[in-house]
C-alpha cells in the first residue's frame, strides 16, 4: 500500500484539523485522525452517526481543504449501477442512427455516454472527492456492487472497455445506521462514528457558522437543542438546525421580539414535524426559560 504522508501540505491529523477549521468545520481529534488516515492510506472514509451530526458537511469540508470538486451520489432504496456509474443516451443514439442513414456510426462514442458520479470520479481522481451519501438507504445488492468499486477503483463498460482510476480517489461514505452495513464494506474503509458535539463545541460551531449570533444566544440555543434531543422526537434537531435556529431567533430579536419569545416563535426552524411540535408544545416555555436563564 502506497502511503501518502503529505496531502496538499497536510502532514498530520492536527494539520488537517486546523485546515478543516479554516473551512468552517470544527472536527474533533478522532474525526481529524480518521480523515487524515483515509487520505494518507488511500482508503475510503466511512462516517456513521445520527442524522444532523455533520457527516455530509465533513465531506464538503474535506473537499474544500483539498481544493477539489465534490461529487455527491445520494443513495436511495432501489438505486442501481446505472444511476451510479453511467448510462447511454438512448434517444440521442436513435437520432444519430436515423441521421447517419447508410453511413457507419459509432453509437457508443463519448458523445452518447452519460457520466454518473462514480465514472466521473474514476476519470478525474486527482481533482474530485466522491461522497456516497446515506449508503444505508441503498439495498444490499447495491452495497455488494460497491464492494468491487472500492477494492479496485475500476469499472468495465462492455462497449468501451475498462476504466481505471490513475490514482486512488478520495471517497467518503456516510450512514445514518438505519441498517447494518456488510462487514466486507467496513473492512475496506477507515471508520469513524460522529456523535453530537459537546455543548461547548456546538456553541463554537454555531458562532463559527452564524457570525451574527451573539455568544449568549448560541449557548441558549445549544442548551435548548440539547434538551430537545433528550426527548422521544421522531426528528431530533441536528447541528444545522441549531445554527439556523440561532440565526432565526436573532433575526426576530433584531426586529423587536423579546427573549425567549424570539426562540419560541422560530421553533419551526428547529423542529420540522407536526407531531414533534404538538408533543413538545406544553413544555416548550419552561424549556426555553431554563435555557435562556
Amino acid at each position: 500500500m502506497a502511503v501518502r504522508s503529505n496531502i496538499v501540505g497536510i502532514d498530520s491529523p492536527a494539520a488537517l484539523e486546523k485546515a478543516l477549521r479554516a473551512a468552517y468545520y470544527l472536527a474533533d481529534e478522532g474525526l481529524a485522525t480518521a480523515a487524515y488516515l483515509g487520505l494518507a492510506l488511500g482508503k475510503p472514509l466511512l462516517l456513521e452517526g445520527a442524522p444532523g451530526v455533520g457527516k455530509t458537511e465533513a465531506a464538503k469540508a474535506i473537499a474544500a481543504v483539498l481544493g477539489r470538486r465534490l461529487i455527491r451520489l445520494q443513495c436511495y432504496e432501489g438505486i442501481d449501477a446505472s444511476a451510479a456509474l453511467y448510462e447511454w443516451n438512448y434517444p440521442r443514439q436513435m437520432l444519430a442512427i436515423r441521421q447517419a442513414g447508410d453511413e457507419s456510426i459509432d453509437i457508443y462514442g463519448e458523445t452518447f455516454l452519460i457520466e454518473r458520479p462514480m465514472l466521473a470520479t474514476l476519470r478525474a481522481p486527482d481533482s474530485t472527492v466522491l461522497l456516497i451519501d446515506e449508503i444505508d438507504r441503498a439495498d444490499q445488492e447495491f452495497e455488494a456492487f460497491l464492494l468491487e468499486f472500492l477494492s479496485d477503483f475500476q469499472i468495465s463498460i462492455p462497449e468501451r472497455g475498462t476504466v481505471r482510476a490513475a490514482e486512488r480517489p478520495v471517497v467518503v461514505l456516510t450512514s445514518n445506521r438505519t441498517r447494518d452495513l456488510h462487514e466486507a464494506l467496513r473492512r475496506r474503509c477507515v471508520y469513524h462514528w460522529i456523535d453530537y458535539p459537546t455543548e461547548e463545541r456546538e456553541a463554537r460551531i454555531v458562532m463559527l457558522r452564524a457570525s451574527s449570533v451573539a455568544e449568549a444566544t448560541a449557548r441558549a440555543v445549544v442548551a435548548a437543542v440539547g434538551k430537545l434531543r433528550r426527548e422521544p422526537l421522531s426528528k431530533a434537531p441536528g447541528i444545522a438546525e441549531a445554527v439556523d435556529w440561532a440565526e432565526a431567533a436573532t433575526l426576530l430579536h433584531t426586529g423587536g421580539a423579546r427573549w425567549p419569545e424570539a426562540f419560541k416563535r422560530s421553533i419551526g426552524v428547529a423542529l420540522k414535524d407536526e407531531e414533534d411540535l404538538h408533543f413538545i408544545s406544553p413544555r416548550l416555555d419552561a424549556m426555553l426559560a431554563e435555557a435562556t436563564a
